[in-house]
């Protein structure tokens, strides 16, 4: 059999190659003569699977190691009998880390703290269920908005938009983008949406770029009613809009899910479905994952924060965003070629009282078990 796949997918070479003649390219270089004969596709969301890149092909299946799924035409697929897997969740815990750290990184530059915000959560699937647990811990107000979900459940958890507009200090971002229907999502953040803002806000996307109307953020940003943004997800990516790229204080590559954690999930997610659709018989996936370049972290004892100090040291997204905003037309590159990170569970913490290692606990840190174990640093 032939696999087309996606050069940059992480862990992937060296595994198919046993059992099939593997095609690496990059995602945006994938064209139809290079599908024509292959029987799968693995390939990031870079790759638009439609009917211009898959008519006349061979193709059975496609596998996409990623949450979204809007570059994969479903009707076409459906019609030509083209099993997709996507990975939901795959890297929601690396995307919770990250809006993590953008809170911290907008309450220090704005002098606020976060516990006296209101953070709305538009979208709450795998994604926004662990970015609401973790603004939980930091002790934020949490409003969830999800049509879907309340209208599936129950209303009671959830909230209207109306009421996000009215009561959102912040407001987060992680629905599926959908293009039209009851729960259409593109430009869902438009002029109307903004001019309803009964208060300035604080804009944090790390869903899709196309959710949010471009010209209608800039002019609110203009207005003052957006404050300021952390934007990972940018519309024509990658040809984004130098202007909102410098007017923001946390823009990235869409690199929010970039996590060796996440990305291992992901490729096992598709190669455990690769495999039982063709019986392959692949032997069981185990990656070895990266160790950071600073496991061991050794807070302080004076640090006034030493909670926002190790979740700043897992991740700062202000250096992804210096890079970035240093040259913005190596978009593709600098995600293609992202050095993925760690999630908290990679590492060690000493020097936290029992107070803060119990809540770093909570997030996924390692702490020394007993209190013999700990090491204090002196100032």
């Amino acid at each position: 059999m032939k696999i087309v796949a996606d050069t940059h997918i992480p862990f992937l070479k060296g595994l198919l190659e046993p059992v099939a003649e593997v095609v690496y390219l990059p995602g945006r270089a994938i064209r139809r003569e290079d599908v024509l004969d292959a029987d799968a596709l693995i390939v990031r969301t870079q790759t638009c699977c439609d009917r211009d890149l898959l008519e006349g092909s061979s193709v059975q299946f496609i596998g996409t190691p990623s949450i979204g799924y809007d570059h994969i035409d479903l009707d076409y697929c459906e019609a030509k009998n083209i099993t997709w897997v996507n990975a939901p969740g795959c890297n929601a815990k690396a995307v919770a880390q990250y809006v993590t750290s953008s809170l911290l990184v907008l309450a220090k530059k704005y002098g606020f703290k976060l516990a006296d915000k209101t953070l709305g959560i538009i979208g709450v699937g795998q994604c926004g269920q662990k970015v609401e647990r973790n603004a939980r811990l930091l002790g934020m107000n949490i409003l969830l908005n999800d049509p879907p979900r309340a209208r599936n459940e129950g209303e009671k958890n959830f909230h209207d938009l109306e009421r996000i507009l009215t009561d959102s200090d912040i407001i987060t971002l992680h629905p599926t983008l959908e293009k039209e229907g009851p729960d259409k999502t593109f430009h869902l953040l438009d002029a109307a949406f903004f001019a309803k803002l009964k208060k300035p806000i604080y804009l944090i996307n790390t869903a899709r770029g196309a959710i949010v109307e471009t010209e209608a953020l800039k002019q609110a940003l203009s207005e003052g009613k957006v404050i300021d943004c952390a934007i990972d997800c940018w519309e024509n990516e990658p040809s984004i809009d130098s202007d909102l790229l410098q007017r923001c204080l946390i823009a990235t590559p869409h690199i929010a899910g970039y996590s060796s954690d996440g990305k291992a999930n992901a490729t096992r997610t598709v190669l455990e479905q690769l495999n039982q659709f063709f019986h392959l018989n692949l032997p069981r996936f185990s990656p070895e994952l990266p160790v950071p370049e600073s496991p061991v972290l050794k807070v302080p004892r004076n640090s006034k924060d030493k909670i926002a100090s190790a979740l700043l040291h897992a991740y700062d997204p202000l250096l992804d965003t210096a890079a970035l905003k240093k040259a913005p037309d190596t978009f593709d590159a600098l995600r293609s070629n992202y050095v993925l990170r760690r999630e908290y569970k990679a590492y060690r913490v000493l020097n936290a009282s029992d107070q803060d290692g119990d809540l770093l606990r909570a997030f996924g840190f390692q702490l020394p078990p007993h209190p013999a174990d700990k090491v204090f640093v002196e100032n």
